[in-house]
């Protein structure tokens, strides 16, 4: 496969993710699309990285994972608390922060 298709696939798969985040209110979906713009992040790096010989962009994608699972760990522990405070995760019921 050539440059330009991994290019598109990662564009395809940013656009997916940032159409759910300003779609979306549930705030497991929020955090999948996320994730999902992430890995496009990372397709790209990976790319790039095979398309000019060298593994610098792997390096980088690989950081970028462990991240991404850092705070995908993190936001689903928030997710939780605000469930047992609140019984929802729709974020247009949650206002625990506002005055």
């Amino acid at each position: 496969m050539s440059l330009y298709t991994y290019l598109l696939i990662a564009a395809i798969m940013f656009t997916v993710g940032a159409y759910g985040i300003i779609t979306q209110r549930s705030g497991i979906k929020i955090l999948m699309c996320i994730e999902l713009m992430l890995n496009s992040a990372n397709l790209n790096l990976v790319a790039f990285s095979s398309f000019n010989n060298n593994s610098t962009g792997q390096v980088f994608a690989l950081f970028s994972i462990a991240i991404a699972a850092a705070e995908a760990a993190i936001g689903f522990a928030i997710l939780v608390a605000l469930f047992r405070v609140r019984d929802t995760i729709n974020l247009d019921n949650i206002n625990i922060l506002r005055w």
